[in-house]
This record gives structure tokens, sequence and C-alpha cells, in this order.
């Protein structure tokens, strides 16, 4: 039986998109896919709950900045690309799928080293570093180098520009197919209810749990506030009425987010993308300042000028700026359907097929 290997992780943004991919790749083919990512943290509980084989590996964080955990996490990278290397020699993919984050590295590199194609994939904007070092990888041979944004192709070098495709950012396809009847049901919410879905990503965001513990008697006079808050950061509030807050929606996700009228949140690529995939307008408030290369100021800069969201930059996001900007939308119905059919048409690329149509023609190549 022929196989394709995929790897990434550390986050569900690094996740989620790639098991899109390989969900494709399996509906459409009779090809095996096993998954290699960090061997501690969520991304095996994940995977294998997709019906995915999961091998795990040491994986070191890739850091720009300085830091002393840069030293220990030299060694977990090498012993990450060793271990790779075996799992690749004993399981014989014809092509290694990357979808970023520092567990892709090593297996991308013992790809490399065994003659194995490589693809990988960004997300974001900009690439990350680990895309950086993975577009190496995909250089050679018949790899590939897929995006999400045209403009993302200007960041690599230019002599590996001809390998680049930007076909948009892969989503699982409940997303589209989602219903918003079971996301009220789930909710409890009444007929009359207009739902505001607030999420920080599936580890919460602390700037948007203040954000809505400080202005969640403006909002819940208008909106069921429904808030992902991130594991143990259930907040006070969460007994208010038109008020409900959840550590983390899993599988409830897509049909919440089809029940929501608006969406406020981080941008990482995965809330962007999946919001967009649902045809939602956002209020976006990106992870700014010291710890992040500025990713999510560009993905909300792109849906920004897009017109599927309004962004709250550095110096616009208290309080009363980010209730100010919900409770605008909220008494503009024609606006949120502009911005609601801007965002679906971000969303309709249908990435996910595109890409796992690519994988199936190199593997049989």
């Amino acid at each position: 039986m022929q196989v394709i290997a995929f790897a990434g992780g550390g986050t569900g943004g690094h996740i989620y998109p790639g098991l899109a991919v390989a969900s494709y790749v399996r509906e459409h083919s009779q090809y095996r896919v096993f998954w290699i990512g960090v061997d501690s943290g969520m991304d095996r509980s994940i995977v294998e709950s997709a019906g995915l084989e999961f091998y795990g590996i040491p994986a070191g964080k890739l850091r720009r900045n300085f830091s002393l955990k840069n030293i220990s996490d030299i060694f977990r990278v090498v012993a990450g690309f060793w271990a790779a290397k075996k799992i690749l020699k004993k399981e014989k993919p014809a092509l290694l799928f990357s979808k970023g984050g520092f567990a892709s590295v090593p297996p991308c590199a013992a790809a490399a080293a065994l003659g194995i194609t490589v693809i990988t994939h960004e997300s974001d904007y900009s690439p990350g570093l680990a895309t950086r070092l993975n577009a190496r990888f995909a250089a050679r041979g018949n790899g590939r180098i897929i995006t999400a944004y045209e403009q993302t192709a200007a960041f690599f070098p230019e002599s590996f520009r001809a390998r680049v495709s930007a076909l948009g950012n892969p989503v699982r396809s409940v997303f589209k197919d989602a219903d918003p009847e079971p996301g009220r049901a789930f909710l409890g919410a009444k007929k009359r209810d207009r739902i505001l879905l607030v999420l920080g990503g599936s580890q919460g965001a602390r700037e948007l749990n203040e954000l809505v513990s400080a202005s969640l008697d403006s909002l819940t006079r208008t909106y069921l506030v429904v808030h992902q808050t991130g594991p143990g950061n259930n907040s006070a509030a969460e007994q208010k009425n038109n008020y409900k807050a959840f550590a983390y929606l899993d599988t409830e996700m897509p049909h919440v987010l089809a029940a929501a009228e608006l969406v406020a949140g981080r941008s990482g690529a995965g809330t962007v993308w999946e919001c967009a995939a649902a045809g939602k307008p956002m209020v976006l408030v990106p992870l700014a300042g010291q710890g992040t290369r500025g990713d999510q100021l560009e993905n909300a800069r792109y849906f920004n000028e897009k017109g599927a969201a309004l962004v709250l930059d550095r110096n616009r996001r208290g309080a009363n700026d980010f209730s100010a900007a919900i409770l605008s939308l909220a008494r503009d119905g024609a606006r949120r359907e502009t911005m609601a059919a801007a965002s679906k048409q971000i969303g309709d690329r249908d990435a996910r097929a595109k890409i796992g149509d690519i994988l199936l023609q190199a593997a049989s190549a």
C-alpha cells in the first residue's frame, strides 16, 4: 500500500489544517496516512481522535531571540531528526507533507536526507522560521511550497518562487457544511437570541478574556455571548445571564460558529480561515508586541483590506473600543452582510481539495 506522511504540530493551528488535507487524501484514495508530531502535549490526542496513526518524536522549539532553552532544545531537534529518520526509513512514504510548527522541521530534514519529496504549507501571511527552514527541503526534487496568501511568495528567496503556489488555507469540510441549529441547541439559545462568538484560539487569550469581562454588561444587552476562554481560564462572569463560557469547544465548534452572527477573536490562521469558510464577519484583536513575530497583525490586515473584518490596533483596544466595534456592527445589518460576503469569498477557495490533489499527484508520480 502506498503511504503519505504528514508532519507538524505544537499548536492546533498547525494540526487541524493538516488533518483537513489528510481527510481528503483518505476520502479520494487508498493511501495509508500517518502523522509525525510532538511526543508530548496535545498533538497525539488530536491526531488519533481523527483516526490517523501517530508517531511521536522529540521536538525543540525554534526561537529567533536568545534563550537558554535554545541550548537544550537543539539537542531535542537533533534527537527528533534521528527519530523521524528511523520512522521514515521503516514506513517508506512516497512523500512528506509538512503543516509547519516546530515539530515539522526534524521530519522534513529527515525526509530530505532520505530523498523523500517534501511539500510544505504556510498558513500565515509571512512564513515562520519553521517554514523558512522547511522550504529549503521542499526546494529539492519534486518538492513544492504552498501558501495561503499570494503575497507570501515574496518572503522566499527568488530561486524558490517557481515552486510556490498560493492556494489558501485548508479547513475541515465540517466548517463549510455546519448547521446552525445543532449549534443553537448545544448552547440552549432561544429563537430570538443573537450570538456573538469570542475566540482566543485553542489555548484562549488573556487579553480577550479581560476585554470580554470588562465589557460584558454592554454586550449581553444585545448578544448571547459565547466565549471560548482556554483551559483553566473560565471567569467568574460565566454565571451571568446571556453569557456562556467554555474552556474549549471541540466537535461543537463548527455548528456554534455557524450559529454566530458575529465573531470576535484573535487572528491566528486557524481562526480567520475557519471563520471565512463559514462566511462570518469578524472583529479581530491580533496578538501583538513582545513574544510575537507579527503574523497575527498581518493576517488581520489582509482580512481587513478584503472587507471581511474590523481590526482593533494596539492603540485602540480597551474595553470601550472592543464593545463599540462589536455594537456598531450589531446595529448595521447591511455592513455585516457585506463583510460576511467578503469573508465567504476568501473561504471558498477549497484549499483542502487543491492541496490534497497535489499530494495524490505527487505521490503517484
